[in-house]
């Protein structure tokens, strides 16, 4: 199984309102990929409520390959969301593995 794990820092000019309003956004546009996309085993999302930690968002989907993960980085779905995300956030962080 691939453990897929992205972390995003929303925008620094967005107040504590607008930060949270798009990590609702993007909470939305992920959830539905678990139902939509071919071979997703789990997704989670991850809101930063905690000060310690220098992430904002973080979502973590499994999937049963390499291959399925391959897939899922290309449907029009997670395509869509993506979009989303990259409009509101200034970074990126991803790691994947084996579990």
């Amino acid at each position: 199984m691939i453990r897929h794990i992205v972390m995003w820092n929303i925008k620094d000019e967005f107040s504590e309102a607008q930060k949270a309003e798009a990590c609702k956004k993007m909470e939305e546009g992920f959830l539905p990929l678990k139902a939509s996309v071919p071979n997703v085993i789990d997704l989670q999302v991850k809101t930063n409520t905690i000060e310690s930690s220098n992430r904002d968002f973080m979502l973590i989907v499994d999937f049963p390959d390499e291959e399925a993960l391959k897939a899922y980085q290309v449907h029009p779905e997670h395509v869509k969301a993506a979009g989303y995300v990259k409009s509101v956030t200034v970074d990126r962080v991803c790691f994947d593995y084996e579990v």
